[in-house]
């Protein structure tokens, strides 16, 4: 992947990176190749019926795949995946200008919360105060601002510029009831990109398990997540991107029944140093530049994904910390020097 790639049979699936240059040039008119969106079905030696379906979806393209002996079953699966998360994009979507998110980062206050919304928002809480604010969804104005900097000037704001904008980032701000929501600064918003995407991947996946399905990978660009093994007694894996793009896959790794993310300064960045990207040290105002990426596994995809920029915003020794501290959660993180790896003590190669 961009974050992390999949190896499952032949059928690879492509890189994060590759999807957000496919859709940069859908988004320019060009033409690219017609295998986007996909479908496949299968007949697998072990009885089973094997149906992937790829589709465009959160800035990415979204695979389900689904093991089932009926291949009815199965394509309903995949069908139920995609429209659980269709529902909840229309709850998350920052840049649309009809969802909640986007209502309460345009009014600064939103009354009527739904479950999903209020869910995330306090799981979001969470890590916050689990991290000590590193993991912080109001950082939000930072982010834009710096895109918007380097796309005016194709250079970094000034330091007096950052601290303007770090002086709206303050999710102890955020005022969370049963009235509402209410931003205390004026100027605030939100950005959920670091854990809303890991929810609808899961709530993807409890859409197939209600359903009865036991095999199935839902990988969206790169926040993956695994119901039981690729088959009986076979686990799905899973292939670590290398960032220095030496080779394709760091690592493999194997997964069953869990989850995995992996935060990189290569996926969005501003600059072509990549000393300025889409994570951001809350406490600094600046993108941190010893972590060149952290994979973390976890048992649902929300939990991995805030934990995966958690580890990158603190580092090693504070992250690996918090890691080792978490019940069924491991981590790997590569260095900028030399692009050397750290991995927790229970982390495990294929």
């Amino acid at each position: 992947m961009d974050k992390t790639g999949i190896k499952n049979g032949p059928q690879a699936l492509t890189s994060r990176r590759d999807c957000l240059k496919i859709i940069g040039m859908l988004g320019l008119g060009m033409a690219v190749p017609s295998v986007w969106p996909t479908s496949s079905e299968a007949k697998l030696s072990n009885g089973l019926n094997q149906v992937s379906r790829t589709l465009p979806l959160m800035g990415t393209f979204v695979n389900i795949t689904v093991l089932h002996p009926s291949q009815d079953r199965a394509i309903e699966a995949v069908e139920k995946g995609f429209a659980r998360m269709e529902e909840l994009v229309k709850v998350f979507d920052r840049y649309s200008n009809s969802t909640p998110v986007s209502w309460l980062n345009h009014k600064g206050q939103l009354k009527d919360v739904c479950p999903e919304l209020a869910l995330v928002m306090s799981k979001a809480a969470y890590f916050h105060f689990l991290s000590q604010g590193s993991f912080d969804i109001t950082v939000q104005p930072l982010v834009d601002f710096y895109k918007e900097a380097f796309a005016k000037t194709g250079h970094a704001p000034s330091p007096e510029k950052v601290k303007e904008k770090l002086a709206l980032v303050d999710a102890d701000k955020i005022q969370f009831n049963k009235q509402g929501i209410r931003f205390l600064k004026e100027g605030m918003g939100i950005t959920l990109d670091g854990i809303a995407k890991g929810y609808i991947v899961d709530e993807a996946a409890n859409a197939l398990k209600k359903i009865g399905i036991q095999y199935a990978l839902i990988n969206a660009g790169g926040d993956i997540r695994a119901i039981g093994g690729n088959g009986p007694d076979k686990s799905w894996k899973i292939g670590i991107t290398d960032p220095c793009k030496r080779k394709e896959y760091l690592q493999i790794i194997q997964l069953n029944n869990g989850a995995i993310a992996t935060s990189g300064n290569y996926e969005v960045y501003f600059d072509r140093e990549k000393l300025y990207h889409h994570i951001i040290d809350t406490h600094t105002g600046r993108s941190p530049r010893n972590t060149a990426s952290v994979s973390i596994t976890a048992p649902t995809v929300m939990e991995a994904d805030a934990l995966s920029t958690t580890v990158f915003v603190e580092g090693i020794e504070k992250g690996m910390r918090l890691v080792e501290a978490l019940p069924n959660v491991e981590a790997m993180v590569i260095i900028t020097s030399g692009n050397k790896k750290f991995a927790s003590k229970g982390w495990k190669t294929a």
